[in-house]
């Protein structure tokens, strides 16, 4: 039995590359299939692309999940939390791994997964300034390539005060990250996709709480918790990797905002612009960049296009009738019969033919005989006002 066990234990070796062969034995065949099927020119590309993930808890854990299966290159993991029985409500962890720092329970999780991702662990709390700035660094420096920054920053912590550190860094290096949140009654949730200069940083608008410098830790109540369900985190991670995978590997439109309300099922989705007055100054610096960029040609060319026929082909010889071909001439009446007559399914009929009505004639009788002097007498007394005593 221990041997079972042990064996189950070992997980599979490591390949080299990525193949496309429709066996049982392949982790990427379905993966690969997307490349096949014309959704992604190279998936392949993914083992080049290096993604942090701050916040390993109920939507980071099953984020980096996602992108452990999804076989990505490289995968940073920050928080300083450990895992407790409380979190078992949530997915990811297992009632073992308690006591364990989040960080290092997820690496081994997901390096049995996925024994091809680099996963590299950070243990310690970006918003002290010492370990800003060991985060600062650890993005920089990040990607697959020695020395260069990490393609994409992905923000899954609860707290404000840890988002605007991320926005901070990200608007400082000029890097491209996901803010992610669910709602404290767990039945809400977001995504937003910054791109500094270009779209509004999490400072651009920032919640009431961090505009008006509250302390976090004076609005919680004693006793009192936030709700936390793993279908919203799961459907929030799942959003939140969906948009990454298609930024990534270039496919897809990728969402400004995209919200999600569990209790109508309702998705919206909307574009936030950067704000000129924003108090982070690495985000108007940002924004002076993006301005001074030259416009590129296809966007130019998007614009000035003119838009023709969306077939102009034709190959099938499809022609648009006008609905009033067959009426002209016809009154409202005539041509509401004949619709109420050519509208009835095959094997009915009316119970009795609509009556023809006949073009309406004026109301008011000219005699050819009268003057004009005296219509005009006529319409005067018409339009003269009764006396009332």
């Amino acid at each position: 039995m221990e041997k079972s066990n042990e064996g189950a234990k070992m997980g599979r070796e490591r390949i080299e590359k990525m193949s496309a062969e429709v066996v049982d034995s392949n982790p990427y065949s379905r993966l690969m299939a997307l490349q096949r099927m014309g959704i992604v020119k190279e998936y392949e590309r993914i083992r080049q692309k290096s993604v942090a993930v701050v916040g390993v808890g109920g939507v980071g854990s099953v984020t980096a999940d996602m992108l452990t299966r999804c076989g990505i290159g490289k995968l940073m993991l920050f928080d300083y939390d450990k895992v407790e029985l409380a979190n078992m409500n949530r997915l990811f962890f297992t009632p073992d791994q308690a006591g364990l720092s989040k960080v290092e329970a997820a690496a081994k999780t997901l390096n049995f997964i996925n024994p091809d991702v680099a996963i590299t662990t950070h243990n310690y709390n970006i918003t002290t300034v010492d370990n800003f700035d060991h985060f600062l660094g650890a993005i920089r420096t990040g990607g697959i390539e020695q020395g260069t920054p990490v393609d994409l920053v992905l923000s899954c912590v609860d707290n404000f005060e840890a988002r605007m550190a991320i926005n901070t860094a990200c608007n400082e290096l000029s890097l491209n990250w996901f803010e992610s949140g669910v709602s404290e009654n767990a039945v809400s949730g977001h995504i937003q996709f910054i791109r500094p200069g270009e779209t509004a940083c999490f400072a651009c608008a920032p919640p009431l709480v961090v505009a008006e410098n509250i302390d976090e830790k004076t609005l919680k109540r004693e006793g009192v918790c936030a709700a936390s369900l793993p279908t919203t985190m799961g459907i929030v991670a799942g959003m939140l990797v969906q948009n990454t995978l298609k930024y990534l590997l270039n496919f897809g439109t990728v969402s400004d905002y995209l919200g999600y309300n569990a209790m109508i099922d309702f998705f919206p989705r909307m574009s936030l612009k950067p704000n000129p007055t924003c108090d982070d100054r690495f985000c108007i610096e940002r924004q002076r960049d993006y301005l001074a960029k030259p416009r590129s040609e296809t966007a130019v060319a998007a614009e000035e296009e003119p838009e023709g026929p969306l077939h102009e082909d034709n190959l099938y010889g499809i022609e648009l009738v006008a609905d009033d071909a067959d009426t002209a001439g016809k009154s409202d009446q005539q041509v509401a019969a004949t619709t109420r007559g050519s509208n009835i399914a095959e094997g009915l009929k009316l119970a009795y033919d609509a009556p023809v009505v006949e073009a309406e004639t004026g109301q008011v009788s000219v005699d050819n005989d009268v003057s004009l002097d005296e219509l005009m007498a006529q319409m005067s007394g018409m339009c003269k006002p009764s006396e009332q005593k």
